[in-house]
């Protein structure tokens, strides 16, 4: 029996928008390639994420990139507000299952400087039972450390556990505790496939 689903935060509770935010900070399609490419396609990106390399040292990973624009890594980065927003689901959801008597948690790779800076798209964690970040913790999905900590904090039994991740390798992780796992695509196929779990 399902007692306890764990959420991702990016691209299922909220929306990771990296390049409308390029765009916003009115960057051209060109530009936002480069900066892309030089940041948030490369595998330095997750480093944000599990918190322990500096913002600077950062920076100067993705400036080693493309020197070229290293003016425009700076601006780009410098504030990230904006670029995760919240969805409106994502409470209302949170408090249906909380009256039918499911425990929630979130599970996320996370930066510190997106925590502080999107804080508004956050605004669902009061609803929640707990959970992990991954900068607060220096260590990522699908680390299984990571998730081996949220189920030991939480005192949480991997078989009457569910996890929503829109990332395969992710999910495949946590199956890999016995942990059962859905690949989010949208909140209604998460739905119906949580009823395949026997959660109503």
């Amino acid at each position: 029996m399902i007692r306890n689903i764990i959420f991702d935060i990016g691209n299922v509770l909220t929306d990771f928008r990296w390049r409308e935010f390029l765009q916003d900070k009115g960057f051209d399609e060109a530009m936002v390639e480069r900066i892309a490419k030089a940041s948030v396609q490369t595998p330095i990106w997750n480093e944000i994420d599990r918190g322990v390399w500096s913002l600077e040292e950062l920076m100067q990973a993705f400036i080693a990139k493309d020197p070229e624009i290293a003016e425009e890594l700076r601006r780009a980065y410098d504030n990230v507000t904006g670029m995760v927003t919240k969805r409106d689901y994502a409470i209302p959801w949170m408090k249906e299952l909380k009256a039918k008597g499911y425990r929630i948690y979130y599970l996320s790779n996370f930066s510190e400087k997106a925590f502080v800076d999107c804080a508004d798209a956050l605004d669902f964690m009061p609803y929640t039972d707990g959970g992990i970040l991954s900068y607060q913790e220096k260590v990522i999905k699908p680390d299984l450390e990571i998730y081996r900590r949220l189920l030991t904090r939480y005192s949480l039994k991997e078989d009457e556990s569910v996890f929503l991740d829109d990332t395969v390798a992710n999910i495949e992780a946590a199956r890999a505790l016995g942990i059962h796992g859905i690949c989010f695509q949208t909140k209604d196929q998460a739905e119906e496939e949580l009823r395949g779990l026997g959660v109503c």
